[in-house]
């Protein structure tokens, strides 16, 4: 076996290997005795078949089977011996000569591999970045009030309908009939919203519900029909106003706080403003935690400042997502792919300059969490522990789902060490101007 190196620049190199007769003749010749010995063919008892007939049957076979596995053994000692940090892997060169297989002759070929620069940088002190801090303003704090008391309030009978209240109404257009259905005026389209403003109950007006309502979803649902029975309908239909619903926001009362934060939580209106405040800090903290969080990425990205073969790595991506992505669609995407294979390598020098680790415990907890807020998104607030661990079982069956956690959990892992290690420069900041920042 003969491997002659080129080293076409920093990141790319070509490797040309030559098998010879004499490196795949006995392993061919072995391989072929065992075809032999386990042969079943008709007219002879196993293994008694001659050889000039195996030969025939498998001789190609085997031949391509033994190079091959010659030629992939001897790139993993040359990268391994080369210490090589390879990317992707192994190409076959576009300088590729045609390959006749045949015995006795002697084959070439030739390899494209990329690698990856050593990532060196320090995460330390001299490392500033700004933390904000959102100012809760008084406006802030009526806003949430108000936000508040309106999530908790109540629909009441109305008298003429205005722009967020609810109308009751029977549809008919002559040949399908609709009782009592619950129309929220804000979701009528704004060219047909004037028909419902100011009516009372007993009105009735004529209206194209294909105008009115566009989402087909919610259209379906109102005249309570199959989404592909919309097609079949005549649009024109007669509204006929049962009674009007006005939403009216909840009221400050002992009531009122015990059913936002729990009986006896808040008893007074101070504490109410005390915890609406509360809840803006928080909200608050998690944006400005969100951007510090970016912005670390984007620092030690710039940073670590890594190139990357970018002209093998479309070719690796084009070469392992033939069929799946076509080449326009990994154009598109490519920028996206680098800047984040550029984070996983500044994120595995940071882990690995401060000895992060992930651990079996902090991928079941990532998965316990994102159990959770699967739950929270159907309103399932106060699950049973037992439940979250159970589901938590099934996502860690997948190998995409672990996968997935796991670089959840190395992101805030990186992100929570280079924040300890770094200069933060708090600064106040209204909420307009943090919006604002670029």
């Amino acid at each position: 076996m003969n491997i002659v190196k080129n080293q076409i620049d920093a990141l790319n190199l070509e490797v040309t290997l030559t098998v010879a007769n004499e490196d795949y003749a006995e392993a061919a010749h072995k391989k072929l005795n065992e075809y032999k010995r386990k042969a079943e063919l008709k007219g002879f008892r196993r293994g008694m078949a001659p050889m000039s007939l195996i030969q025939r049957l498998y001789g190609d076979q085997v031949l391509y089977e033994t190079v091959n596995s010659i030629i992939s053994d001897s790139l993993n000692k040359f990268i391994n011996d080369e210490k090589l940090r390879v990317v992707g892997e192994p190409l076959p060169s576009e300088k590729q000569p045609s390959v006749e297989w045949a015995y006795g002759k002697d084959f070439t070929f030739i390899f494209d591999i990329a690698t990856t620069p050593e990532v060196s940088f320090d995460v330390n002190s001299d490392d500033k970045l700004n933390y904000y801090e959102i100012n809760v303003t008084k406006e802030a704090k009526a806003s949430m009030k108000d936000e508040m008391l309106r999530q908790w309030g109540t629909l009441e009978e109305g008298a003429a309908a205005g722009e967020e209240d609810f109308v009751v109404a029977d549809l008919d257009n002559g040949s399908h009939k609709v009782e009592g259905a619950y129309i929220s005026i804000r979701n009528v389209a704004e060219i047909a919203r004037g028909a419902f403003l100011g009516v009372k109950a007993g009105d009735s007006f004529q209206l194209d519900v294909n105008e009115a309502f566009t989402n087909e979803t919610d259209r379906a649902s109102m005249l309570k029909v199959k989404k592909e029975a919309l097609a079949s309908l005549d649009p024109m239909f007669t509204f006929n106003i049962v009674n009007v619903k006005t939403f009216v926001p909840a009221k400050e009362s002992q009531e009122t706080y015990d059913k936002i934060f729990g009986e006896g939580e808040v008893t007074s209106a101070e504490q109410f403003d005390e915890k609406i405040a509360e809840r803006l800090r928080d909200e608050y903290r998690q944006m400005a935690d969100a951007r510090l969080s970016k912005e670390i990425r984007d620092h030690f990205l710039a940073k670590a400042s890594i190139d990357l073969p970018e002209a093998f790595l479309r070719r690796w991506l084009g070469n392992v997502n033939e069929g799946k992505y076509s080449a326009e669609e990994i154009d598109r995407d490519f920028p996206a792919f680098l800047e984040d294979f550029r984070w996983q390598m500044t994120r595995g020098h940071i882990m690995q300059k401060f000895g992060i680790k992930v651990t079996d415990d902090d991928i079941r907890e990532a998965a316990e969490g994102y159990a959770a807020y699967q739950y929270a998104m159907y309103g399932m607030g106060n699950v049973p522990a037992d439940r979250i661990k159970e589901t938590a079982s099934y996502i860690l069956k997948d190998e995409n789902q672990v996968r997935r956690l796991e670089e959840q959990v190395e992101d805030r892992k990186a992100i929570e060490v280079a924040r300890q290690n770094i200069t933060l420069q708090t600064k106040k900041i209204s909420l307009d101007k943090f919006n604002a920042l670029s």
